[in-house]
């Protein structure tokens, strides 16, 4: 078995702690792991690492990589779509790589999951998971179906109907995405409909007949050869697994999935999973809560004061502060959208950028100047570039670093600093162990990071 993670959503429903540049697959919600590592520390038990593959988007790449770094599964796979195509295309691009370049044969079983819900107990996981890939050796599409506790309309349905197999499983009948509030009561009221988790199961080969049944646009762009493959992937449709197989096909399994699941797809839903006061508050970060009830309160860096809230959200980031009603977060995408629209920066990006080498913070700007810290992981590299609009002095903080500047090099201690020039060839690299922290003031009439020319031919050693 090969374990799929889908890792490539840019989700903006928890925003502001999710963005584009950092989506909600790198959030830590209830502890300081992220929700892609406890998707990895979930298959430990089950695989190998390099039975894991990451199908993640290029922007997230190094994101990927030091969550990996960080549980210790440095052998797990990441193949990197091209271009966003939703699921369908992504796991038709999974399933070629493990053909060509794992070399896998189409009866291998490949379990996709995603990689931004919560899911425990991790044993009675497990065990659900060894039913699934038993059933799917028969030739099905195996879907984990999780028992509705209210009538959702975020969520798909899929109806349970005669029995299927030993394992507990029965023959899917109607699939349904995201109903409206009317349905979603009438499944419910029925008693044999599951939301639909979003996680399936079944052998390289079954996949591919499907696709080739139901979306041949898909089908035509599938090649043997995974290289040629990420060529044409542009060329894909962009369809979830949901609509281009599931609700189509004959051979859809359900399994109930009889645990606790949680997608954490609203503000709501970070306040169930949250551990609670007597007053059902769920306060994270430094807050102080007076004769508040059923409220959800976030801090980041800095206190956080509540007087009187019931059914509140309070959401604070470094440059962003949220404040919504329960029962309407979902919303909160409306919200992000209107953002985009105004041309507003937070609605993609953090303060806190990660690239190859580390990341950077913005601390404060204003007209002319902007002030930031940088991280550079042992060993990383600030590639020799140029600005034309601005000047930047660079002041290390923690760690010692190798500077460069038109030709010579300097190593720089804790305190000390470095000064450069519009038009001036200059980077930093980290010799050390440990991490380098740079404080970094830009002045200049333009600062965006388009003004930023790499000079590759520039040896900095």
């Amino acid at each position: 078995m090969k374990v799929v993670i889908l890792a490539g959503g840019g989700g903006t429903r928890l925003f502001p702690l999710s963005r584009e540049s950092r989506p909600k697959q790198f959030m830590a919600i209830d502890d300081d792991r992220s929700l892609l590592v406890h998707t990895i520390e979930r298959f430990k038990n089950i695989c190998q690492m390099s039975d894991i593959l990451i199908v993640t988007n290029e922007r997230y790449r190094y994101h990927v990589k030091s969550e990996l770094a960080a549980c210790g599964a440095t052998g797990a796979h990441i193949i990197l779509e091209p271009q966003a195509r939703n699921t369908a295309p992504a796991i038709a691009l999974a399933a070629t790589y493990c053909m060509d370049v794992l070399g896998c044969s189409k009866d291998e079983v490949l379990f996709v999951s995603t990689s931004d819900h919560i899911i425990r107990p991790a044993n009675v996981f497990a065990a659900s998971v060894e039913k699934a890939v038993k059933l799917a050796m028969s030739s099905c599409i195996v879907t984990f179906g999780v028992p509705p506790t209210y009538p959702a309309t975020g969520f798909g349905y899929i109806e349970a109907k005669a029995s299927y197999g030993t394992e507990g499983a029965y023959v899917a009948g109607d699939v349904k995405e995201k109903p409206d509030i009317n349905t979603a009561r009438r499944y419910l009221k029925k008693g044999n409909y599951y939301w639909n988790s979003g996680m399936f199961v079944f052998q390289i080969r079954c996949y591919l007949e499907e696709v080739a049944r139901y979306e041949k646009h898909i089908a035509s762009c599938m090649t043997d050869s995974y290289k040629e493959m990420r060529q044409r992937f542009h060329e894909m449709p962009n369809i979830s697994i949901d609509y281009a197989i599931a609700e189509k096909s004959k051979r859809m399994v359900v399994l109930p999935l009889k645990l606790y699941w949680n997608d954490v797809g609203s503000w709501d839903a970070i306040h169930e999973v949250l551990d609670k006061d007597v007053n059902g508050n769920a306060i994270k970060g430094d807050c102080i809560a007076l004769d508040c009830k059923n409220t959800l309160i976030m801090g980041n860096n800095r206190l956080i004061t509540c007087v009187g809230l019931e059914n509140i959200i309070v959401v604070e980031t470094q440059d962003v502060i949220l404040v919504a009603q329960k029962g309407k977060s979902q919303r909160v995408k409306d919200l992000v959208g209107e953002l985009k629209k105004r041309g507003r920066r937070e609605a993609v990006a953090h303060m806190t950028i990660y690239h190859p080498w580390g990341s950077y913070t913005t601390l404060g700007e204003g007209d002319g100047y902007r002030m930031k810290k940088m991280v550079i992981n042992p060993g990383g590299t600030v590639p020799c570039h140029m600005h034309y609009n601005r000047s930047e002095h660079w002041i290390v903080a923690s760690g010692t670093a190798r500077f460069f500047r038109d030709g010579e090099i300097k190593i720089l201690r804790e305190n000390e600093g470095a000064f450069s020039p519009m038009g001036c060839l200059h980077g930093i690299e980290n010799p050390g162990k440990i991490p380098l922290e740079v404080i970094e003031v830009q002045n200049g009439k333009y600062l965006d990071e388009d003004d930023m020319v790499i000079e590759k031919k520039v040896d900095m050693k």
